[in-house]
């Protein structure tokens, strides 16, 4: 299916409306009250900006002292190349195990490179804990949100899913359907012969690996199986635990409007001598994926995300479509952009055209990454390796040509509002032909005034009238 396909049909979903619509007002609300709780917010984000910087300007040397003190803990470190080498990594280090049961927590990463497929396909049971995981996992379903991947369902989705699944009685109390999915993951964590979980960030001075969660699925992850595989995109690194601090601050309040959030679990290697509880063995896998080749690139800006997932949240076109209408992993403004620099510009650049480039991603953003600059280059490369865009190119060139000339674009305004004028009934026209007609597909378009503003202020000028419709005073 294709792009406009699935925008249409994430509109006409009238069930995604309405789940879109309550989360983008709740989002809102939360994220702005939780930016005024942190004091000196500005500098905060400022500071976050720079830790972030740092790493990619030194990822190199910051990935190799990484490496360097996760090993010196005793554990393992993989890198991977591509999607492909990294479930390599992680189905060798589970048949190594003679694993049955993998125990997965949320993972960005592991979506991107395809891991539940990869183990599926070799024959190992995989179980994801995070409740909106799961949920998704029973339905066969994916992610719709960088946060919050079940976002697009409504609670009489997930009561109809656990009758059907778990043979729950019909019940939409929310205390009882986690109660049900508690049952069954609790079972999982104590099954478990591999835990694999996500990093969102790893401190290269110590080698320690930061994972946040509201659920404690993640702790149990990576504490109960006696082996831990840790995923992490390779530029998910900060410099010192000092640095950790400042980006802690902001990603709870970015993500979930939450000043922390309920578990932030910080994992320095297996478990050593008589400690109780911990895994046996430690891998931290590092992947690529792509992700080098933006570095030093017009996209290289990208690689600061730290998956909020804030701009999703306030952005006009997602709380439309959604996120499965992207076809990615990562939807929505950062998605618009690192889908390309992951998957390529002839599958993805063509997301970057599904925005308005009104900078409120931008705003809210805590590393302050220009997301509207970037959607223009992606727009731009990905018109340069098309070939152009149909009609919309030479529209544009005609357009360019009007706008030169002061001459030309009066001749263009006055044939505009004859044309609307002409095709209106009742002052408003009802359908637009060709091309424009998207623009009179959902709303009736207003005809152009008989007398446009230029006139109207040349006229007055004429007059003597200032910009307040009254003559100066004397």
């Amino acid at each position: 299916m294709s792009f406009p396909s699935r925008i249409a049909a994430a509109i006409g979903d009238p069930n995604l409306q309405l789940a879109l619509d309550g989360n983008f007002v709740r989002s809102r609300d939360k994220w702005e009250a939780a930016m005024a709780s942190l004091p000196e917010a500005d500098a905060v984000r400022d500071r976050a900006r720079a830790i972030r910087v740092e790493a990619l300007s030194r990822l190199d040397h910051y990935l190799l002292q990484l490496e360097a003190a996760v090993q010196a803990q005793g554990g393992v470190v993989h890198w991977a190349a591509d999607a492909a080498e990294a479930n390599r990594i992680v189905l060798g280090i589970a048949q190594a195990h003679h694993a049955k049961l993998i125990a997965k927590s949320k993972s960005m990463v592991s979506e991107e490179i395809g891991l539940n497929a990869a183990l599926e396909a070799a024959g190992l049971r995989v179980v994801e804990t995070d409740l909106g995981e799961y949920i998704l996992q029973l339905r066969g379903d994916r992610p719709s949100h960088i946060v919050a991947p079940a976002i697009h369902l409504r609670r009489s989705d997930v009561a109809a899913l656990f009758e059907k699944e778990l043979g729950l009685p019909p019940t939409d109390d929310i205390p009882a359907l986690t109660a049900a999915a508690r049952a069954v993951l609790r079972q999982a964590f104590v099954s478990a012969d591999v835990g694999v979980s996500g990093v969102n960030f790893a401190v290269a001075q110590s080698g320690t690996l930061c994972i946040v969660s509201n659920e404690g699925n993640a702790r149990l992850c990576t504490t109960l199986p006696k082996v831990h595989v840790a995923l992490m995109g390779l530029e998910r690194i900060v410099p010192t635990l000092a640095d950790l601090e400042v980006m802690l601050r902001v990603l709870a309040r970015s993500a979930t409007g939450q000043k922390i959030t309920g578990y932030t679990t910080l994992l320095n290697g297996p478990r050593r001598g008589a400690e109780p509880d911990g895994p046996d063995e430690l891998h931290l896998v590092l992947v690529d994926n792509g992700r080098s080749r933006a570095l030093g690139g017009e996209l290289a800006e990208s690689l600061l995300c730290i998956r909020c997932g804030a701009c999703l949240n306030v952005c006009p076109v997602y709380r439309e479509i959604g996120g499965h209408a992207y076809g990615s992993v990562y939807p929505g403004p950062i998605g618009a952009i690192v889908s390309p620099v992951l998957g390529g510009l002839t599958e993805f650049g063509e997301l970057a055209q599904a925005s308005t480039l009104c900078g409120a991603c931008r705003d809210v953003c805590p590393v302050r990454i220009d997301i509207p600059k970037m959607l223009l280059h992606v727009r731009a490369a990905h018109v340069a390796g098309t070939g152009g865009t149909g009609w919309l190119t030479p529209a544009l060139k005609v357009w360019a040509w009007a706008m030169r000339s002061a001459a030309r674009y009066g001749w263009a305004v006055a044939a505009a509002g004859w044309a609307t004028r002409a095709l209106a009934a009742h002052g408003w026209v009802r359908r637009l032909p060709g091309p424009l007609g998207g623009w009179t597909q959902r709303r009736d378009f207003p005809a152009f005034a008989t007398e446009t503003f230029r006139d109207r202020l040349s006229r007055q000028s004429r007059a003597g009238v200032n910009e307040y419709g009254s003559a100066p005073d004397a």
